[in-house]
């Protein structure tokens, strides 16, 4: 809906006024109350943050795709310690990238750029992304493989890096931050 009114009616709202806008619309859900007699029951269940390894850091990282403006948004977001103590994120929006699994890679690379900025030596890199992390292991080269070969080379930097496959649930920091990113004007052309 917001990027329908950004591209046809040169109508802007920026990521805090939306947040503010739900926070308050939650707000006045929560103060409605049920009827007599209508009692409803509210299941609501947490996304689930999976630890690393006892002695790890874990880096989760996501990708979004904007359906209309040919860009993407990578997030690394998490850097966090096996109690869930946040130590850093980044972002990168990406002009002319549309394939999604070719944005799930240079996401992790973002990843990988945020362990070292962090300055961690052994993490684990989560994805939602499972033919990202199964091409770790792989030695073919694809769409992306330029990419995957970079991933590889950084990697060596670090005395562990684990990168595993997770379940969107328990990566909804790193993709909340992706998705909010697609419509900002700041970028970055190419990988």
């Amino acid at each position: 809906m917001q990027e329908k009114k950004m591209i046809h009616e040169n109508i802007f709202q920026s990521p805090l006024s939306t947040h503010s806008f739900v926070n308050k619309y939650v707000a006045k859900l929560k103060a409605l109350k049920p009827t007599q007699g209508a009692k409803a029951k509210v299941q609501t269940r947490r996304p689930l943050w999976l630890q690393p390894p006892a002695g790890c850091m874990k880096v989760n990282v996501d990708a979004a795709i904007s359906k209309n403006l040919r860009r993407a948004s990578v997030a690394a977001i998490g850097a966090r310690d096996q109690n869930g103590r946040f130590l850093g994120a980044s972002r990168v929006v990406l002009e002319g990238i549309t394939e999604p699994e070719i944005a799930e890679v240079i996401a992790c690379r973002e990843g990988l750029a945020l362990a070292s900025d962090l300055m961690l030596t052994s993490f684990r890199l989560a994805s939602d992304c499972a033919n990202a992390i199964r091409s770790m292991a792989g030695t073919g080269m694809g769409p992306y493989g330029q990419v995957m070969k970079e991933i590889k080379e950084q990697a060596r930097d670090f005395v562990f890096v684990d990168f595993v496959h997770e379940n969107r649930n328990s990566n909804v920091g790193a993709h909340a931050l992706a998705r909010s990113l697609i419509s900002f004007d700041r970028h970055m052309s190419g990988c």
